[in-house]
């Protein structure tokens, strides 16, 4: 079992605490492309995401996947479903291999749920969480593609190198080749430059024109 107490979760615990947490936690390791859950699957652990890439996902009627969040460590995965004893809302498949820690959520709400700092942080959480929809909804109701894309690009330009393309495309809620003439688009208005390892953005107050 990783050492707990290098997870921020569980940093206020006392030894005595982690020992119990550990008693009752597994780590699990899962390869690239592996299921972690499917959508209706009904929870029974608390999910901490502590290494690799995590997608979460939901599928439209023509089997095309809509990319609700990407999630990297040190996460909690789904703990909404898990507190309220409800079918998960979502599939969630590693796009690279990953590590969770799961942690049987009975014997946690029965142990730690009283004690205020990990309602806090549980707390924290699910307000990222809220956060995390609030984008989406904006992303896929609100915003052209282009504002899409320039809010994206204010929002997390340091993931922009992490992305693959199609990721960027897939999360973005747009094909390829849109992504690639919206890209063009921002380097016309001269809000973006194209470098040889993808592009560096040149206006940052031009692009939050576009989607404010």
């Amino acid at each position: 079992m990783t050492n707990l107490r290098k997870i921020y979760f569980f940093e206020t615990l006392s030894d005595e605490q982690l020992e119990l947490l550990g008693s009752f936690s597994t780590k699990k390791h899962f390869d690239k492309g592996s299921i972690l859950f499917y959508e209706k699957d009904q929870p029974t652990s608390l999910t901490l995401l502590i290494e690799g890439t995590l997608k979460v996902y939901k599928t439209d009627p023509k089997n095309n996947e809509i990319i609700m969040h990407r999630f990297r460590p040190v996460s909690l995965i789904a703990e909404m479903a898990t507190l309220e004893g409800v079918a998960y809302p979502a599939s969630a498949a590693f796009e690279t291999d990953g590590t969770v820690i799961e942690i049987d959520f009975e014997r946690f709400k029965k142990e730690f749920l009283h004690d205020p700092d990990v309602a806090l942080l549980l707390f924290k959480s699910l307000s990222k969480k809220i956060k995390y929809l609030e984008d989406v909804i904006a992303l896929n109701v609100v915003l052209d593609s282009t504002a899409r894309l320039a809010k994206f690009l204010c929002d997390n330009d340091e993931a922009l190198s992490e992305l693959k393309h199609y990721q960027l495309a897939e999360h973005l809620h747009m094909t390829p080749e849109t992504l690639s003439r919206t890209f063009k688009k921002l380097v016309v208005l001269d809000l973006l430059e194209k470098e040889s390892n993808g592009y560096r953005i040149k206006n940052r107050e031009g692009l939050h024109v576009l989607f404010e």
